[in-house]
């Protein structure tokens, strides 16, 4: 028969202790795993931050970095269309005073009467073939009728050598050419419907339209960003 046997203070003292250690020890080692809990969810929430604000802050530098990119270029266009518009304008200058000055030394072509003879029957020549009618009207400046009458018979005589065909010119008295003309003549024909200008201003005009490029390219030499050549 067994006989139960009353504890001490002294062990219930000592038993106490145990279970106080034990259950401070189990608070402290939970306490250490919360801790440690908690340290990992910070770090990784710290690092989500970081890569929240890492990647914000490269997505405003990239934004920006193209907007200044963007404005570089615009500012680059900007001073090089303004540039490019400079050039032209100074060569359109150069160009205008070539042709200008040409303008204004047209007239000297009249004072060699002889020479200028000749030029007035080619240049009614050409009126004349292109016509290729049997009777025609001539337009001059007054100042020119000796001059034009000779150079009228030179013309009719080369026309019919040439041709094979008369032909009637006749000085359009009513209707001459402005004295302040450089020169030339104006031949008429279909009944007055067709009128072939050969002035000297507008022999210049047109030398102005066909020599353009070929002047250009002797000046400021080939452009190189053009690829089709008439």
């Amino acid at each position: 028969m067994s006989q139960s046997h009353a504890l001490s203070d002294d062990q219930v003292g000592q038993e106490l202790k145990k279970m106080t250690a034990f259950i401070k020890q189990e608070a402290m080692e939970k306490a250490r795993e919360i801790e440690i809990k908690a340290d990992e969810e910070f770090s990784i929430e710290k690092s989500k931050l970081v890569r929240q604000e890492t990647s914000s802050i490269d997505t405003t530098y990239e934004k920006k970095f193209k907007q200044a990119q963007m404005s570089q270029q615009i500012t680059r266009s900007t001073v090089a269309n303004k540039t490019r518009l400079k050039v032209l304008s100074a060569r359109q200058e150069l160009l205008d005073g070539i042709f200008e000055a040409a303008e204004k030394k047209l007239g000297q072509a009249t004072k060699d009467k002889g020479k200028y003879q000749g030029i007035l029957k080619n240049l009614m020549l050409e009126g004349f073939y292109a016509l290729n009618e049997g009777k025609v009207l001539v337009r001059g400046r007054k100042a020119d009728y000796d001059v034009l009458k000779k150079a009228i018979g030179d013309a009719i005589k080369e026309y019919k050598d040439k041709v094979g065909k008369d032909i009637q010119v006749e000085i359009d008295g009513s209707n001459p050419l402005p004295e302040g003309s450089a020169g030339g003549v104006s031949i008429v024909g279909a009944g007055g419907k067709i009128d072939i200008n050969n002035t000297f201003e507008e022999r210049l005009k047109l030398l102005q339209d066909s020599a353009l490029p070929s002047i250009r390219t002797t000046l400021f030499g080939k452009n190189e960003n053009r690829k089709f050549y008439d």
